[in-house]
Formats: C-alpha cells, sequence, structure tokens
C-alpha cells in the first residue's frame, strides 16, 4: 500500500510570454506567499512541483495516504490569504478572479504506471 497519493492536475495560463515570466517569478521560493505552503501543508499536501510547456501548466501533488481530495481543498479554499491569492494569480491565468484552486486546476487521469 502506497504511503501517499499522487494527484496530477492542469491548468492554462494566457498565451502573454511576459505574463508567463511574472508567474514563474512569483512562485520562486523568494516571492511565493508562505502562508499559502502553510496552507497546503495543513491539509495534508506533503510536496508539490508545477511544470510548464507553453502556457499549459502540469501540476504534481503527493499528499498524505488518506488525503480526501474534496475536502481538502475546500479547507484549503477557508485558509487565510488563500482566496487572496487565487485572485493575485488569476491574472496569469485563463480563469476568472473568483475561481478558486479546485475550479482552476483540473484533475487528470493517469492511463498509464510502468509497474
Amino acid at each position: 500500500m502506497s504511503e501517499y497519493k499522487r494527484f496530477c492536475k492542469t491548468l492554462e495560463l494566457k498565451n502573454d510570454p511576459g505574463l508567463i515570466e511574472e508567474y514563474k517569478k512569483v512562485h520562486s521560493p523568494q516571492e511565493f506567499w508562505p502562508e499559502i505552503t502553510k496552507g497546503m501543508r495543513d491539509v495534508g499536501i506533503v510536496d508539490m512541483e508545477i511544470y510548464l510547456l507553453g502556457t499549459r501548466l502540469f501540476m504534481v501533488m503527493d499528499t498524505i495516504a488518506d488525503f480526501n481530495h474534496d475536502q481538502a481543498m475546500n479547507e484549503l479554499a477557508a485558509k487565510p490569504r488563500q482566496r487572496e491569492w487565487e485572485a493575485f494569480v488569476s491574472r496569469f491565468q485563463k480563469t476568472s478572479s473568483d475561481a478558486t484552486a479546485a475550479e482552476k486546476w483540473q484533475l487528470m487521469e493517469r492511463i498509464f504506471k510502468l509497474e
């Protein structure tokens, strides 16, 4: 049995090279809001990576073994500054400024695993 759960998600950025560079900058360790990282850890996210190809983002999110995705995303949305963060980064994303992270980031279906 796995010691964690993995979720993969995708999101589309606006097709603007300047905005994409700024989006990368606000996700750097020096600029990323510490309250957001704390909130993620508080709900059971133990590791997260985001990759970029063109305007497409791909997220790999590892969580505790008994992680309930929908419950945790609702809990995360209620954390301090989370709504502010989502509104802040929405200017880079093909989404509305009042969308939650769960509404923006679409879960992907795994279709292959090397056994």
